[in-house]
């Protein structure tokens, strides 16, 4: 967006942000020399910036040599850090204030916590218990829709969701002076969780295809025998519509939203008494949250060439497990009060690592997995060998593995794209961030790049390597500065060697084109 300045050594800069209506009232601020002043209604004031709404749309003024002149003018000396955080319920109820209480603790601030419900919970700071209010985080958390909506409407200035934002809010949000919420900054994730398919300990059902979910989902599977359990009507177990888990989840195997359920769906308003539904009922075939299974059995994930993956913390940091759920934080684009900024950053932050597992999400923290740990895909990658790949290229593949372990930071591309998908966007800063702090000093990182079978065998070793390189290029740009210089990067590249479930699907080519981060 433009910067606007005015003469050379001026102290106001404006961060125009869209276009919005006429107002009759408000702040006016003035350079302390006179020589340029701005009027609109004051919408946010940070401590160091205010932000007002203006003939020329929504702006940002640096107000460190600015005199405010109207009723709505804040006193810089009582300055209230402020804080609305809007979205799911499901995910801020029992994340958001472990987070908050444990960042008060961090600066060393006596925090207060308000409201009845987690929901509308509002949490207060002070420098001492009995001392002025220097901050105050509210929650408004209900569904990722809301979340959204309450962005847009100026109404949060962050939204944790369960789903990545849809492409017409991104166009609602432009248009209503949010900036680009798709933009690098915009949105971090906070920490994983897995969409999974489960049952009652009873029933004999270990497996189930993405493709199999599909039909049951659209009604046209309603018996268990069909997918090879005993014969029985199914009743499935969903969270409600509003749900971003779910909608990620039909996004993610439908390809819409807008699915009318099967009839007899059983929708229930929390992932905690949907698992606990389907592991009263031997029918039951619920769709949860890995955070949240209880008692409920969970499913692997049968791929159409026998393959199977399993829901646990390593596949779904490496998103190696298809129905992986990253949970996400967006914030519009406008400066935040210091403390504030300072939450942001520690909830995404190694030190939150630790809290985020105690809650029962999966952290973003590297986890090792050695070469004994790798077994069932070496053993895959032999029976699915062929003429196109080699005894030679195995072997070329477990030396190389050899004396490695594997991160389970991996990397995949948005479909049709070279651009890397939001988990693996993270994963980049995550990787960077470490590098920087020196965990992986006088250690070599290998990116191993990795394609499905589509094509040429020639054609996808090319392939990867180019992703490889692609991923080693954004992490070295991420790390920056004089550490770049320090760090051991290096790529190799392996095409369709190591496949991780079969080529058929589109879920099975996408687990399959990824660069894998390998230490030495």
């Amino acid at each position: 967006m433009p910067r606007l300045r005015h003469g050379a050594g001026a102290a106001l800069w404006l961060l125009v942000l869209g276009a919005s209506p006429a107002f009759s009232d408000g702040v006016t601020l003035t350079t302390r020399d006179g020589s340029l002043s701005v009027t609109g209604r004051l919408l946010g004031y940070d401590g160091a910036f205010y932000r007002l709404d203006t003939e020329f749309g929504e702006v940002t003024v640096d107000g460190s040599r600015m005199r405010c002149a109207g009723e709505a003018c804040p006193d810089p000396a009582s300055f209230v850090a402020r804080l609305r955080i809007s979205g799911s319920a499901a995910v801020g109820e029992i994340l958001l204030p472990a987070l908050i209480e444990t960042f008060a603790v961090r600066r060393g601030l006596h925090v207060t916590r308000l409201g009845e419900t987690a929901a509308d919970a509002t949490f207060e700071f002070r420098a001492a218990p009995d001392g002025p209010l220097v901050g105050s985080f509210a929650l408004a958390l209900s569904t990722s829709d809301e979340g959204f909506a309450d962005l847009i409407a100026d109404e949060a200035d962050l939204v944790v969701s369960r789903r990545e934002i849809s492409r017409d809010e991104l166009l609602l949000a432009w248009q209503a002076g949010r900036g680009d919420l798709d933009e690098p900054g915009r949105a971090r994730i906070l920490a994983l969780d897995g969409i999974v398919p489960s049952v009652a300990v009873e029933n004999p059902v270990q497996s189930v295809s993405i493709d199999a979910l599909r039909e049951v989902i659209e009604g046209r599977v309603t018996d268990w025998a069909a997918l090879g359990g005993e014969a029985g009507p199914i009743a499935l177990h969903v969270a409600g519509p509003g749900s971003g888990l779910f909608q990620a989840f039909l996004q993610r195997v439908t390809g819409r939203t807008d699915l009318v359920l099967p009839p007899g769906t059983v929708v229930h308003p929390t992932d905690a008494q949907l698992s606990e539904a389907v592991a009263d009922d031997p029918g039951a075939l619920g769709l949860s949250a890995f955070s949240a299974l209880g008692n409920a059995q969970p499913l692997g994930l049968e791929g159409r060439c026998g393959m199977r993956i399993e829901a646990d913390v390593a596949t779904l940091k490496s998103e190696d497990y298809p129905l992986t759920a990253p949970i996400f934080v967006y914030s519009p684009m406008r400066r935040l009060a210091e403390l504030a900024q300072a939450f942001v950053d520690y909830a995404s932050s190694p030190a939150a690592q630790p809290v985020i597992r105690r809650t029962g999400y999966v952290d973003q923290f590297p986890q090792a997995i050695p070469l004994g740990d790798q077994g069932q895909r070496l053993a895959y990658a032999i029976e699915r060998a062929g003429d196109e790949t080699t005894l030679e290229d195995l072997q070329r593949l477990v030396r190389a593995m050899d004396g490695r372990v594997r991160l389970s930071l991996s990397f995949r591309f948005e479909g049709g794209s070279a651009r890397l998908d939001a988990q693996s966007r993270s994963n980049v800063a995550l990787l960077a961030e470490a590098l920087k702090r020196g965990v992986f000093d006088d250690r070599r990182l290998t990116f191993a790049g990795f394609s499905d079978g589509d094509g040429g065998a020639a054609t996808n070793l090319r392939l990867s390597r180019e992703r490889a390189a692609v991923v080693r290029d954004a992490v070295e740009n991420a790390v920056g500065g004089p550490d770049a210089d320090r760090i051991t990067l290096d790529t190799l590249a392996f095409g369709e060697t190591l496949p991780m479930a079969c080529d058929r699907s589109d879920w099975g080519a996408r687990v399959n084109r990824r660069v894998e981060v390998w230490l030495e």
